[in-house]
Order: structure tokens, then C-alpha cells, then sequence
């Protein structure tokens, strides 16, 4: 059988971001028809390939190719002014009011050539969404009104109307509750076309068909889903692991042998040097042993120093094939909450759209906020902050208060990750940030990347570095859907450092695996009002 034609090929792209910051260098890349997952650690340029591939970057060298229409839904959303109508973001709107028209007489020429084929546009666009679980959204609903999740699935549905033979989708379930999700499973499970999916969620990605992984600017196949992947990744970190264990024994088997025949061609040497000095031995035949022994040491010598240097190469190329992911730190003393304090208190607090809070926490809970998309949950964090005003209640916050956002807004993009620190703890000397900054992996040249080039998963941790490095601590932490931009190594990292974190923490996420790890004291569900559940 013949292979399949490619439907997306990357031919020799270069690219690197203005600030001299490469990423491509002659890549290329071929993918199949069929569902692939794409991922990688953060900064290995998963969304910047899409990008790329979505004609949003220009490479500095090499094509794309795209076999049919494309379809891009991207991991930060722009669906357009908040006043634009539903209709208009599904860009259905013009032809559904030519429709319209011409039902209610209007037999214009223009009316006809705007519909075209297209006469159940509105049809199927309400089958979309309510297919999606927007049943309750109207079309001529503005897009400001909706939720994150809604916004996300608004973007889908364009898409599936659109149908594009090449679908690329960056992320797409950040924001989504897990109502929503399996509703995004059935639509990406049913699709016929051709599937980019760059995520971290488990279960899609065990529904695609290939996993290509971006390690070092190159990407590898891997056949079958996230969890073949896996299993075969196990192996190979096995045997890597048992490769490096046999070549760090050879390195000092290696020293050991050399030593030993150092100390062996110093005896030679040595007696060579007596049998002259004493004249036990005729001196032209003195000579000539010391002659001999000196040419020997030094070809036992190169030899045993060639193995060991063979040696130390296999080990370190042996060290290369281990995964080696580092941990972000986050144990600050200053931001410790002490035990019993009363660090929030929200007494018959309303909330825009009318949910109902009240609430009493103390240092250093870890609560979880869960709830359906539009139930509030941005909101109440926001009205803790004092970003937005309670529509009636007391918020009461007793401790210094940061809290991390959906969108990642908070860092300016025109200014290094250093810089934009610096503006939140005015009093740090720039060795003091360089050094914290470390413990969120910002080392050397990576501290002085702007904003701007930062990939989902650095811009998150420069954003957390940003909050947690201001003056003053934060001693309650207010975390909104904070896996949204991270690879599956981040979010280990994430979570190994946020139960390091020694204050009060609430965390509002639909990624309840996430929320299991983290170690939490209560559960709390936002749905009309505040309540206290059971863990998930």
C-alpha cells in the first residue's frame, strides 16, 4: 500500500523571534491525515509550529504546505469586540439575514448571491451549538456575556461549520468544565477531516491517532495515543537509565586500570633509573632499558587515557538520552500563612449574576473552586482582589492577596522577564530576582527573554515568579484554571511546587486530576451559591 499523502508538511522552516531568540532551525515535518497529538515541554515551540503552520508567523527560511482549507483555533482566544454577536463570530450573520429577507419578500439579487447554497446556514449552526452545549446561547447574544468555556466552544463550533479539511487546535480545552469537555471529545472524536491538537488533557490526546513529540528543535513519532507514548517512553528511560548506570561503571573501571598502570610504569622507571645510577648494569644496556621503559609508559599511558575519554563519552551521551525535567520551587518563607489565622471572610457576599457567597478561611488551607462554566468562579476570585465591587456583603481579606488569571495579561510584553518582576518588587537588587527567579527555572539568558517571545508554559511561570516575588508576599494565593497554558512535565512541576507553598491557597479549575495532587483541605462548588462538597 501506497503512504498516505501528507496533509501538512513543514519543509526547512527557520524562525527565531526578535529579540535573536531562535526556536526553528531547517525543520521539517511531515503529518499524516488522521487525529495527530503534538506536544512537548513548555518552550519547545508546540504553538509557535502551529503558528506557523497557520500562516499567523513567517519563517525566515523554508514552506509549508497545507493540503485543503485550514481551520486554527488558537489557545489565546480573539473572538472580537464584546458587542460582537454570536452570529457574527460564527460568520454566519450576513447570510442568515439575507435569508431573513428574502422570507419576508425582499428578492433582491444581492440577497440571493449572499445565500448562495447556503439557505440552512442557521440550521446548522444552531444544531453546532447545541450539539456543544450552547443550547441556552442565542444567536444574536453578545460574545462579551459568555464564559471563557462558552468562548471556547463558540471558536469550535465556527470551525466545525466552516469545515476545513485541516483543523489545528491549540489547547482547546482550557476553560472548559467537564461537562463541556466530553461534549469537545464527541465533536473532535467524530471528526472526518484532518486533526492538529497540541494539549495537555489526557483523555483527547489517548484519542489520536499519532503523538509527535518536539524535543531539541526536532520532532519524533510516536504511533498510537498519550498513553502508547507513554509505555513507550517508560522503556526507553528504562534501558537509558541501565545504559547510564554501565557506562558511569566503565568511566571508573577505566580511572581504575589507569591508575593501576601508572603506578606499574613508575616501578619500571624507577628501576630503569636505579640499574643506571648504581651501574649494576652495563650502561649502554641502562640506557636502553630506561629507553624502552619510557616508550612503554607512554603507549599504556595514551591508551588508558583513549578509553577513558571513549569511556566519559559513552556516559555523557548516555546522560543525554535520560529525561531529565527540572522542579520549579516555590518554598518562600515570606509568603507562609500562619496556622488558624483568618486570612479571608466573605459574609452574604452577592456576586455579579447574582451567585451568593460566604465563607471563612483560614491559613493554610488549600480549597479547590469548582463549578460549571458562567458560574461565576472568575468572578468571585475577582471580587476577592477588590477588582470588582460585590454587588452587596462584606469582603473581608486580612492578608496580602495575588491572584494568577486565566488570560495572562499581567507581565508587559515589551519588557524581559527580570524587568517585569523588578516593577513588582521595586526594592530587590537584580541579583536578588536573578536568584529567585532560578527556583522558576529563568536562568542566565532565559531572565532576559521579553514577555512577548515567552511560550504558554514560561509565560505562566514568569507571571507566577511575578506574583510570588512581589513586595509585599502574597499570603493568599488565588489561582484561576492554572494548567490552561502547561505541558504534562509543567504540571508536575506545578503541583510539586504549589504543595511546597507554605500559605492559603484557593484554586478554581475543571482539570480534577490537577486538583488531587495538590493536597487540599476543602472542596468548594460555585452554583447559584457557595457550598462545601465532597472531594472529586
Amino acid at each position: 500500500m501506497p503512504a498516505p499523502t501528507p496533509a501538512v508538511t513543514c519543509s526547512g522552516l527557520t524562525f527565531a523571534w526578535p529579540d535573536g531568540t531562535a526556536v526553528f532551525d531547517d525543520f521539517s515535518m511531515a503529518v499524516s491525515p488522521g487525529r495527530t497529538g503534538l506536544i512537548g515541554a513548555n518552550g519547545s515551540g508546540k504553538s509557535t509550529l502551529v503558528r506557523l503552520i497557520a500562516g499567523e508567523l513567517t519563517p525566515a527560511a523554508g514552506s509549508v504546505a497545507v493540503a485543503g482549507e485550514l481551520g486554527y483555533l488558537r489557545q489565546n482566544l480573539a473572538l472580537g469586540s464584546p458587542r460582537t454577536r454570536v452570529d457574527e463570530a460564527l460568520g454566519i450573520a450576513r447570510v442568515v439575514a439575507a435569508v431573513h429577507a428574502i422570507e419576508a419578500g425582499d428578492a433582491s439579487e444581492e440577497n440571493f448571491a449572499r445565500v448562495g447554497e447556503d439557505w440552512d446556514a442557521e440550521e446548522r449552526a444552531r444544531a453546532t451549538l447545541d450539539r456543544l452545549g450552547l443550547e441556552q446561547v442565542p444567536l444574536d447574544r453578545r460574545i462579551g456575556e459568555l464564559s471563557g468555556g462558552e468562548g471556547v466552544l463558540l471558536c469550535l463550533a465556527a470551525q466545525f461549520l466552516r469545515r476545513p479539511g485541516v483543523l489545528l487546535l491549540d489547547e482547546p480545552t482550557n476553560n472548559l468544565d467537564l461537562v463541556a469537555r466530553h461534549r469537545l471529545y464527541d465533536a473532535v472524536d467524530s471528526w472526518r477531516g484532518t486533526m492538529i491538537i497540541v494539549s495537555h488533557d489526557r483523555e483527547l490526546l489517548d484519542m489520536v491517532h499519532q503523538i509527535g513529540e518536539l524535543r531539541s528543535g526536532q520532532v519524533r513519532w510516536y504511533g498510537g495515543n498519550l498513553s502508547a507514548y507513554e509505555a513507550t517512553v517508560a522503556v526507553e528511560q528504562e534501558a537509558a537509565e541501565r545504559a547510564v548506570r554501565a557506562a558511569e561503571s566503565d568511566v571508573q573501571r577505566q580511572k581504575r586500570e589507569l591508575t593501576e598502570a601508572r603506578i606499574k610504569l613508575d616501578r619500571r622507571l624507577r628501576y630503569g633509573q636505579k640499574m643506571e645510577d648504581t651501574g649494576r648494569s652495563p650502561k649502554i644496556l641502562a640506557h636502553g632499558l630506561k629507553r624502552r621503559a619510557q616508550v612503554s609508559a607512554g603507549k599504556l599511558r595514551t591508551g588508558h587515557i583513549d578509553r577513558l575519554d571513549e569511556a566519559k563519552e559513552r556516559l555523557a551521551a548516555a546522560e543525554e538520552a535520560v529525561r531529565d525535567d527540572d522542579e520549579i520551587r516555590i518554598d518562600l518563607p515570606a509568603t507562609a500563612a500562619p496556622s488558624g489565622r483568618g486570612v479571608l471572610a466573605l459574609h452574604g457576599v452577592e456576586i455579579r449574576y447574582g451567585a451568593r457567597a460566604e465563607v471563612l478561611v483560614r491559613g493554610p488551607e488549600r480549597i479547590a473552586l469548582v463549578g460549571r462554566n458562567g458560574a461565576g468562579k472568575t468572578t468571585l476570585l475577582r471580587t476577592i482582589t477588590g477588582e470588582i465591587p460585590a454587588v452587596s456583603g462584606e469582603v473581608k481579606v486580612s492578608v496580602p492577596v495575588r491572584c494568577l488569571p486565566q488570560r495572562l495579561d499581567l507581565l508587559d510584553p515589551g519588557l524581559t522577564v527580570v524587568r517585569n518582576v523588578a516593577r513588582a518588587a521595586p526594592a530587590a537588587t537584580e541579583n536578588q530576582i536573578r536568584a529567585q527567579l532560578a527556583r522558576f527555572l529563568f536562568r542566565g539568558r532565559r531572565a532576559d527573554q521579553q514577555a512577548a517571545t515567552l511560550s504558554g508554559g514560561e509565560l505562566f511561570r514568569a507571571t507566577l515568579a511575578s506574583l510570588l516575588l512581589a513586595e509585599p508576599a502574597p499570603q493568599l494565593l488565588l489561582l484561576d484554571e492554572p494548567t490552561n497554558n502547561l505541558d504534562m512535565a509543567s504540571m508536575r512541576q506545578l503541583s510539586g511546587a504549589l504543595r511546597s507553598y507554605q500559605g492559603a491557597m484557593i484554586v478554581a479549575s475543571h482539570d480534577v486530576p490537577f486538583l488531587r495532587e495538590l493536597g487540599l483541605t476543602r472542596w468548594l462548588r460555585l452554583d447559584g451559591t457557595l457550598t462545601e462538597i465532597d472531594p472529586l
